[in-house]
């Protein structure tokens, strides 16, 4: 049964909230986008605004949390990751310009610092890396995978590859076919000895 009243509302509002300044974020950048523009595009006040979200930043990392749960297919159920998930996800990026302009000048951005944009990154990172290695470190065991390379390496890189795939196809996304590239490349690495 649907949710109604206040609640659902908020949820509503919420949701819009996080459309809008995924969009701004995406377009503008963290340091251009502004708390008072989310606020006139979603028809609050900006008092009405932080009522959702306190600060600038918490409303950030919601927004890349957003995008992390939109980036998963509807299909997915979990948020377990695996190399086959990471290639789907990188497929389905080439739809999402804006999520993937987003991600790429948030991860940039985040780079300096000690806030919480820092800190979600590198807690990120270390999940997905972990999350993809374990399911490397699977298909060698079961002689899917060649164990020339490390688990934990493979799954460096080719998160690394997606990463620099994704700012390729940004400048010029005519030329670069992100999901072919990063398949060829998981195809070298699974090659077994």
């Amino acid at each position: 049964m649907a949710s109604r009243g206040p609640y659902a509302k908020g949820l509503a509002k919420r949701g819009e909230i996080l459309d809008a300044a995924l969009e701004e974020f995406g377009r503008r950048g963290y340091d251009r986008t502004s708390m008072r523009e989310i606020a006139r595009q979603t028809g609050l006040s900006q008092a009405g605004l932080l009522h959702y979200f306190s600060t600038k930043e918490e409303l950030f990392l919601a927004v890349l949390r957003r995008r992390d749960d939109r980036a998963t297919a509807p299909d997915e159920d979990s948020h377990i990751h695996s190399v086959k998930r990471l290639l789907d996800a990188v497929a389905r990026n080439a739809g999402e310009p804006g999520l993937v302009r987003l991600f790429v000048s948030m991860s940039a951005e985040s780079v300096d610092g000690d806030g919480m944009a820092h800190g979600f990154f590198v807690d990120r990172y270390r999940w997905l890396i972990h999350e993809i290695a374990g399911d490397i470190r699977a298909q060698q065991e079961a002689g899917k995978a060649s164990t020339a390379i490390d688990a934990e390496d493979a799954a460096s890189i080719l998160v690394a590859v997606a990463d620099g795939l994704q700012l390729q196809w940004l400048l010029d996304p005519d030329s670069v076919d992100m999901a072919d590239r990063i398949a060829k490349l998981w195809s070298i690495l699974k090659v077994a000895e």
